[in-house]
């Protein structure tokens, strides 16, 4: 084989430019080079009288302009004055075009007298599309042995419109007529589409014919698809991509391994396809090219799967995977190692976050508690909510005083719940964000005589950040929090003041959702108790904003302070707790106490009082349910409370006896085993 061999198969060079420039040009006229994003028509094909070959000049890119050599040295990064280069690049021609030089093939045999029936119409003359004409024949036991060598069914050659041929007829490159017909030693098979067939002869030595009209984008396996996947494979050829479908994966392929993808192609797919992967031949080629088409194509993020193959004419592609003996699974279990090798450093910092279910994390500490149900526990954040006036900062004062009590002191009044004390001396941190100087002074004396302390523990820290930035602020309870972890041998209790202080606007959702993702990395990290104050008047169960919604989120518990009915005197209800209910949690109050000069504890509301709440909180969930359907059914209501209220099933259920004991729920006299609204 050599230069003019293949000159003179593909019509002075005009069919390799036809078979790789996937646009319908015609011959001096002008057009948008398809292989770059071309913006100005300034690219012809011209007849070079002088060389007797066709050649392409691109105005617009001189490395497009030359032969058909120079055009395949281009795109495959080969040189035409480099003799090694040479050769493979005439390979790729022969091997692209199947022209079957390197093995000696010549010409078709002549048959001038057969009839086409297809004649050509005057857009194929332009395009110089061949017309063809195929006799079918049923499928015999001879193709379901040659077919399921790579355990391919006539199922799935249905499938795919592989036709069994008795004859193809069609004409050459000279205009002449010829037929082909099949014999037991050289069986034929055709790739059927809606206007062209490409011709599969296995046995002989012009492999692959084509007539007909492939289209600019030709894709076989597109059809075959389904609307959605985990993995597709791009592949070499037609036979592979059955061989890939036999063996239950999704397959594609392009007209050859040497073909440009198009995008337009790709990006269908990559909204179909979670990973696209390109498993291309083990030969030089193949290596090459699928090299080359995963940098071309890194937006589309192609992945590229190289197979245990030696690469010989023999053990090269899928279908030489598949006849060795691999299966389904072997060939998941590379690509497996694939995506192992791609996710190593992801996975790596993921797989210090794996349960260790035989060797169980130690229990988190409760350090703010009420009746033994953990309301702040290490490693976690604790929300205080409340409109203005309700005491919010003297409840939290309260709870710092019972973190930094003496280790024997007794009687500590904090209000209702109980603090874990700190005899190890870790730090306890109070920063305020919202207060003045002077009221921050009066609230940590309150605090200390609270606790029996006359001066501030070298492990106690109290900060008043309004002076700073929002951004400033953040930063330095980072900073602080880092360097008295490893001061004073852990981090006790944290209180922020003023959590909303820390960013811009409490409802701007990116800033809302970083900054309680840091405090929560932080409680982890320090394994401590972080308890923020959100400034904010609750609705319900749910607080407002994204931030409040956050909070709802990642925290471990929330208690709102509201005023009762008696302005002086403060309630402290459960908005939600991770472990348990919120409603179940008993109604704290707390009010001003002249002699003691502060906040003092009154004690739980009566039980009265607990299942009023309970029935109010009950009946608006109910009124905001069914004022979206009239009838709901026992297990969507139980799903519907769970979520309101953030509590399991079990609890649900107890909550749906309740409300059918008060009647605000009842059974439907249409559907007995759905609820309605009652007289609520």
């Amino acid at each position: 084989m050599n230069k003019e061999d293949i000159l003179q198969a593909t019509d002075r060079g005009l069919s390799v430019f036809r078979h790789y420039l996937p646009v319908p040009f015609r011959i001096g006229k002008k057009f948008l080079n398809p292989l770059y994003k071309d913006t100005k028509a300034s690219c012809n094909v011209y007849y070079d009288r002088r060389h007797s070959v066709y050649k392409m000049k691109d105005f617009g890119n001189e490395e497009y302009s030359g032969d058909c050599f120079e055009l395949v040295g281009t795109m495959t990064g080969l040189s035409c004055r480099n003799a090694k280069d040479f050769v493979e690049i005439m390979r790729i021609i022969d091997h692209d075009l199947h022209l079957g030089l390197a093995d000696g093939y010549e010409n078709c045999v002549d048959t001038s007298s057969v009839q086409v029936v297809c004649p050509p119409t005057p857009e194929q003359v332009i395009k110089k599309i061949r017309p063809y004409n195929i006799v079918p024949r049923a499928f015999n036991e001879t193709d379901r042995i040659f077919w399921s060598k790579s355990r391919i069914t006539e199922h799935t050659l249905n499938k795919y419109n592989v036709r069994p041929l008795h004859s193809f007829s069609s004409v050459n490159q000279e205009g002449k007529s010829y037929t082909l017909t099949e014999t037991a030693q050289e069986p034929m098979y055709g790739y059927v589409g809606d206007k062209y067939i490409k011709i599969y002869r296995p046995r002989s030595e012009m492999r692959f014919l084509y007539a007909g009209d492939l289209g600019d984008n030709y894709c076989f396996g597109l059809d075959q698809l389904s609307a959605k996947g985990d993995l597709l494979f791009i592949t070499g050829g037609e036979k592979d991509v059955m061989s890939l479908a036999a063996n239950g994966f999704h397959a594609i392929c392009f007209n050859s391994e040497t073909t440009v993808i198009p995008t337009s192609v790709l990006m269908l797919l990559s909204y179909r396809f979670k990973h696209i992967v390109l498993l291309y031949d083990m030969d030089k080629t193949g290596l090459e090219v699928s090299a080359k088409r995963q940098e071309e194509l890194k937006p589309f993020a192609l992945k590229r799967l190289l197979q245990p193959l030696s690469g010989t004419k023999e053990e090269k592609d899928v279908t030489d995977y598949f006849a060795l003996g691999h299966t389904h699974d072997d060939l998941l279990k590379l690509f497996l190692n694939h995506l192992d090798s791609l996710y190593k450093e992801d996975m790596s910092a993921l797989k210090s976050c794996e349960l260790d279910f035989n060797n169980p994390p130690p229990v988190a500490q409760m350090i703010v508690s009420v009746n033994d149900v953990p309301l702040g526990t290490q490693g976690n954040l604790l929300c205080i909510t409340g409109g203005e006036g309700t005491g919010k900062s003297n409840y939290v004062a309260a709870l710092i005083a019972g973190a930094v009590k003496p280790e024997n002191a007794e009687g500590i009044d904090t209000l209702g719940v109980s603090i874990e004390g700190n005899p190890k001396g870790k730090a306890v941190l109070f920063y305020d964000t919202e207060q003045s100087e002077v009221q921050l002074y009066k609230n940590v004396s309150t605090l200390l005589r609270r606790c029996g302390r006359d001066t501030m523990p070298e492990w106690f820290k109290a900060y008043c950040l309004t002076g700073m930035s929002r951004k400033e602020r953040l930063k330095s309870i980072v900073l602080s929090m880092d360097k008295f972890h490893y001061q004073y041998g852990g981090i006790h209790l944290v209180v922020i003041d003023g959590i909303a202080d820390l960013i811009r606007c409490a409802n701007d959702e990116a800033e809302s959702i970083a900054v309680v993702e840091e405090l929560y990395r932080l409680a982890g990290i320090y394994n401590t108790c972080i308890v923020t104050v959100l400034h904010f008047i609750p609705n319900g169960l749910k607080l407002r904003g994204h931030l409040g919604s956050e909070l709802q989120r990642k925290a471990a518990a929330i208690l709102s302070i509201e005023k009762d009915t008696k302005p002086a005197v403060s309630v402290v209800k459960a908005l939600k707790v991770r472990d348990g209910s919120p409603l179940d949690v008993p109604l704290m109050q707390f009010a001003w106490d002249k002699e003691k000069a502060m906040h003092a504890y009154l004690g739980e509301k009566p039980k009265e009082e607990k299942d009023r709440r309970k029935e109010e909180e009950l009946v608006a969930v109910a009124r905001e349910l069914f004022s979206r359907k009239r009838f709901i059914g026992y297990m969507e209501l139980s799903e519907e409370l769970q979520t309101a209220f953030e509590v399991k099933e079990r609890t649900a259920k107890s909550y749906i006896r309740f409300m059918r004991e008060k009647e605000i729920i009842v059974k439907s006299p249409d559907s007995p085993n759905s609820y309605m609204l009652g007289e609520v």
